[in-house]
């Protein structure tokens, strides 16, 4: 089904945001698309068959200013948004007696403080016709405790606490709010810095035993920013090949 909404995508230019970028424009939806880098945002424009209506911005959405220029941004390019899809991300591995307030702040930043931000910032345009969707991109990591990712679990869980908490804000305006807690998800960046064992490990502990891929979840998210999930608030899905089972 072929629609015109305006999805606004954090985290846009990654492997997993890019393959949303990408799916919405093929149905039709315009796009405001943003990430740190402007310059990967440019190589996604560039590649990209928007006929318009791809627009880029570079962002910080750990910064209040920022995600307020681009909400300016969004309402100059669409007037309004319908859907937002927090999906940029942030997840080093560091042993917990090596992480300093500095890391932590930046992973909480990121990671929980950047949706609230983009939430906050993004509502006023999603308010007012009755129908919205926000949709969090969290981490199967949560649900199983990661030793090495002590600040990036307590994000993840962060976000799943208040993706429930705000769909009861929200609902009586008609927008949803989900949750997508995918596995360890293989992106040119997670091949480049997870050693081989622990992505072998990974598909080794699947129902389904094979890697997962960004594209495992771009089916979910286009389903939960659809008509077809009106009635589904405050869910979390698990997206993993069954390596959780909840």
């Amino acid at each position: 089904m072929r629609t015109d909404r305006v999805v606004v995508i954090t985290g846009a230019a990654g492997g997993m945001g890019a393959l949303f970028v990408a799916r919405f424009l093929a149905n039709g939806d315009t796009v405001i698309a943003t990430d740190m880098s402007g310059e990967a945002l440019a190589i996604l424009a560039d590649k990209a068959d928007g006929q318009g209506r791809l627009h880029v911005l570079a962002a910080n959405i750990a910064d209040e200013a920022s995600c307020a220029a681009l909400a300016a941004f969004a309402r100059d390019k669409a007037v309004r948004v319908d859907v937002l899809v927090n999906c940029a991300g942030f997840f080093p591995t560091q042993a917990f007696d090596e992480i300093t307030l500095a890391d932590w702040n930046k992973v909480i930043g990121i990671n929980l403080t950047g949706v609230f931000l983009m939430v906050r910032a993004m509502l006023p345009l999603m308010k007012g016709r009755g129908w919205g969707r926000i949709i969090n991109i969290g981490s199967g990591s949560m649900f199983e405790g990661i030793a090495e990712q002590t600040h990036y679990v307590a994000a993840k869980a962060g976000v799943l606490g208040f993706s429930r908490s705000l769909a009861r804000v929200v609902g009586k305006d008609g927008i949803t709010v989900n949750l997508v807690a995918p596995g360890l998800t293989v992106t040119p960046k997670v091949k480049e810095t997870m050693p081989a064992s622990l992505l072998e490990a990974q598909v080794g502990a699947r129902a389904i035993q094979r890697e997962e891929t960004g594209q495992d979840l771009v089916g979910t998210v286009f389903f939960l920013a659809s008509p077809d999930a009106d009635f589904m608030s405050g869910q979390t899905l698990n997206v993993n090949g069954g390596r959780y089972m909840l």
